[in-house]
């Protein structure tokens, strides 16, 4: 019977040992806020909102030294008939050789992250006002392909994307992007990204360039980008700046600005100015944005105002 008991705790011991160094590390993360929005002109209706969201990641090392990360976030908001399963991705970090990302929903492409770098305490210029025209930005969404890597030389990243056809009238074809990130610099980031959408018939060939300066609490940027449609008179050419202040490490303000200048001569540009501000408390954070459209969506004389409050806590 010793003999016997010998043997079952040294099988479970060997048991404990395997299942320990497959392991993987669990965390959740999460928020919740509740915001008001307001527009001139315009009957939003009850402005009051509220999201919140669950972020469950789970993180282990294989063999060969790579490390595996599955993230799944749960999102709802009001007005939703229960949590939304948001963005779920899986990265495998190679060290040396790059980070690779699949996204199964709510993925972004490179020239999508760098839409507007431009320095805000909260929202960009352009935004905040509805029907405002949508500035330059590449693919993203469902079952794509995300690669960067920081390793090959010091201070610069490369990065590409590839969003594959989905077929039908949804995606004519694959697109796909890349881009290089220099910081090598102490306080300056420059970039620049180029690519392909083909979401629609009319094929996008798109440029953004972004530099970015941070010295002491002050950060300047700017960021222009420009969109070639193989539709006629459908290019559009995006130019923003901004400044922002940090006033303390709880309060930073910042002023940016943003033009969308388009082909077709019958639309005027875009132009639009934002004020934001930024709070931090421990996990509470306030945020708030105004924000000023003239000429919306290259309509002449459409100018409109609006402004969105936010109160979130992090957990």
């Amino acid at each position: 019977m010793n003999n016997l008991k010998k043997v079952g705790l040294t099988a479970l011991a060997g048991a404990l040992v395997s299942f320990s160094a497959n392991a993987a590390e669990l965390t959740v993360t999460g928020g919740a806020s509740i915001g008001f929005t307001g527009e001139e002109k315009v009957d939003t209706g009850n402005g009051w909102s509220m999201n919140d969201g669950l972020t469950f990641a789970a993180t282990t090392e294989l063999d060969n030294g790579m490390t595996v990360t599955a993230t799944q976030i749960i999102d709802s908001s009001d007005g939703a008939a229960g949590a939304i399963m948001d963005t779920r991705t899986l990265k495998i970090d190679m060290g040396d050789n790059g980070v690779l990302t699949f996204a199964g929903t709510g993925g972004s492409s490179v020239l999508n992250a760098v839409d507007d770098t431009t320095p805000t305490a909260y929202e960009e210029s352009w935004d905040v006002v509805s029907s405002a025209s949508a500035i330059p930005g590449g693919t993203g969404g469902d079952n794509m392909f995300h690669y960067s890597n920081s390793s090959l030389m010091d201070g610069v990243k490369l990065s590409a994307s590839y969003t594959p056809s989905s077929g039908g009238t949804a995606s004519i074809e694959s697109s796909s992007d890349y881009g290089v990130e220099y910081t090598g610099i102490d306080g300056l980031t420059v970039g620049i990204a180029m690519g392909e959408n083909n979401l629609k018939a009319a094929t996008l060939d798109l440029t953004s360039m972004y530099a970015r300066y941070a010295m002491d609490a002050f950060t300047v940027g700017i960021t222009t980008s420009e969109s070639d449609s193989e539709a006629t008179d459908a290019d559009k050419e995006f130019t923003a700046m901004g400044i922002s202040y940090a006033v303390s490490e709880e309060l930073s303000v910042s002023l940016n600005t943003s033009t969308i200048d388009y082909e077709d001569s019958t639309l005027s540009d875009q132009d639009a100015t934002g004020i934001s501000m930024s709070y931090v408390m421990g996990s509470m954070t306030f945020k708030a944005a105004r924000n000023d459209v003239a000429n919306i969506a290259g309509s002449a004389n459409a100018d409109r105002s609006a402004y969105d409050l936010s109160l979130a806590f992090a957990f």
